[in-house]
């Protein structure tokens, strides 16, 4: 019974940790002063991110595996993606550009696009629990999400942020904080769409690798590897290229899907049609 209890309380403790990493880059832009550095501020809370993102993917892998899935688990779930990847990327941007003139409308509208983001990610959260109460065909739930994950978007948004101000960014241009500014507001705005428009975008149940076991497992260790080498060296262009490619996946297939029609089967899922609060 004990072990059992254990198995059943592991997926919130997943999640809590994930909580946990959000609340802290909230909580660290209150305390973090001008003689900080605000490129290891960036990189450390981008860390945290990619640590509540793999927490996220484990905590319902790990409810499915032991049958311990509750509403509980899903409403706690749901309101710690909501802190994490909903609020502590908007205060992260706001944070990054806090030394700029206050009272300017550049500043209004940093606002703006900071709390549009966070709204929309609400949104996109409501409609994936939403559509968990009616019935839909297993066929579209493995294949593709409606509406960019909100995981997804917190990394495309703080990669941009990140690579503006890190050394990759300033060996060939200098960012001055209006210009940052601007392109933030328009990645902001950009990400917030996608979260809650029809635009399919693929799952990792869409894969369906027909090989061997031995090649795969080889050519996922070395890809790793190579991802892990990259990562320690050049860690804000691989966030960057890793959360924007998956965006661009997630266009090309939908664009082929309208271009093709009914012709491919295989991307029939990948068609971004609908009303934007239809369910999943």
């Amino acid at each position: 019974m004990r072990s059992m209890k254990r198995a059943v309380l592991l997926p919130n403790f997943i999640t809590a940790l994930g909580l946990s990493c959000g609340l802290f880059i909230v909580f660290r832009t209150g305390v973090i002063d001008a003689s900080e550095s605000l490129q290891e501020y960036l990189r450390i809370s981008s860390i945290l991110l990619v640590i509540a993102g793999v927490a996220d993917l484990i905590d319902g892998f790990v409810a499915r595996a032991t049958r311990s899935e509750s509403e509980f688990g899903a409403l706690f779930d749901s309101l710690s993606d909501a802190i994490t990847f909903g609020v502590a990327p908007a205060a992260l941007m706001i944070k990054s550009l806090s030394y700029s003139p206050k009272g300017t409308p550049l500043s209004f509208f940093v606002m703006m696009a900071a709390m549009l983001y966070s709204i929309c990610g609400v949104l996109r959260l409501v409609r994936f629990n939403t559509k968990k109460s009616k019935v839909q065909t297993k066929k579209d739930t493995k294949k593709q999400f409606t509406g960019l994950p909100i995981p997804a978007a917190a990394a495309a948004a703080v990669s941009v942020n990140f690579l503006m101000i890190s050394d990759v960014a300033e060996k060939y241009v200098a960012l001055s904080t209006p210009l940052r500014a601007k392109i933030l507001i328009v990645t902001m705005v950009l990400v917030g769409y996608l979260m809650v428009s029809r635009w399919k975008f693929p799952s990792a149940k869409a894969l369906q690798l027909r090989v061997s076991p031995a090649p795969l497992i080889i050519w996922t260790v070395l890809i790793g590897l190579v991802i892990i080498y990259a990562a320690i060296y050049y860690f804000p262009l691989v966030l960057f290229a890793l959360s924007w490619g998956y965006v661009l996946v997630g266009w090309l297939l939908s664009i082929v899907r309208l271009i093709l029609g009914r012709k491919s089967k295989s991307l029939e899922g990948f068609y971004p049609e609908g009303d934007v609060f239809e369910e999943d």
